[in-house]
């Protein structure tokens, strides 16, 4: 069995777009081992996530998408640990709109391969939230983190700036339903849930977006 595991923890904060202000929590994620990790989603508390951390070297700060309550804790997290931001680089115009003065450090490409603690992770581009939003596969552990692309219940919500729902749709059925069923969907907001029980509720969206 590999030695990396998953760590969670929830952080509070709000969410802004299109002039409104929601309150939110937010999932963060930290795979690695007791050496190193990485953490999708530096949400809200960088302190909180510092402390979650303890003495491991964090190798990246990955964004699965640039809403504010995804990545307002990004830079100071950096700043505290030398970790790079990595961001896909069609979600630039909503990262400015958080941190003008701030840019990611690397791009996040489909296909691309991510290595923590001896264990690979698979970037998928699947926008339609956003249109630079990602999941990380993490096959090794039976996982995809899916940020706000896919929730128990649905997909991530299209209602607002930069998102689309046919798009989504399509990113969903092509890139996540496409996983192992067993997979567990570790969400950017809520409980977890697997492809398979999503599946059976997944196709009446995507009748509905095509």
């Amino acid at each position: 069995m590999p030695a990396v595991r998953i760590d969670h923890l929830v952080t509070s904060g709000t969410f802004s777009l299109d002039g409104g202000t929601w309150d939110v929590d937010n999932n963060v994620w930290i795979i690695g081992d007791d050496t190193e990790a990485i953490v999708i989603d530096a949400a809200h508390d960088a302190q909180a996530i510092a402390r979650a951390l303890g003495h491991r070297a964090l190798r990246a700060i990955v964004c699965t998408h640039a809403h504010d309550d995804h990545v307002g804790a990004a830079p100071e997290l950096a700043d505290l640990t030398g970790a790079p931001i990595m961001l896909h680089p069609d979600d630039d115009a909503l990262w400015k709109q958080t941190h003008p003065d701030r840019t990611p450090d690397d791009s996040l490409t489909h296909g691309q391969q991510l290595t923590v603690a001896d264990t690979e992770l698979t970037v998928l581009h699947t926008p339609g939230h956003t249109p630079g939003a990602v999941c990380l596969h993490l096959p090794a552990l039976g996982a995809v983190f899916t940020g706000d692309t896919l929730f128990q219940g649905g997909p991530g919500a299209t209602g607002r700036s930069f998102s689309d729902f046919p798009t989504i749709i399509g990113s969903i059925r092509d890139q996540l339903l496409t996983l192992p069923p067993e997979t567990v969907v570790h969400t950017g907001h809520g409980a977890s849930t697997t492809i398979d029980a999503e599946a059976p509720h997944l196709q009446e969206w995507i009748d509905r977006g095509h």
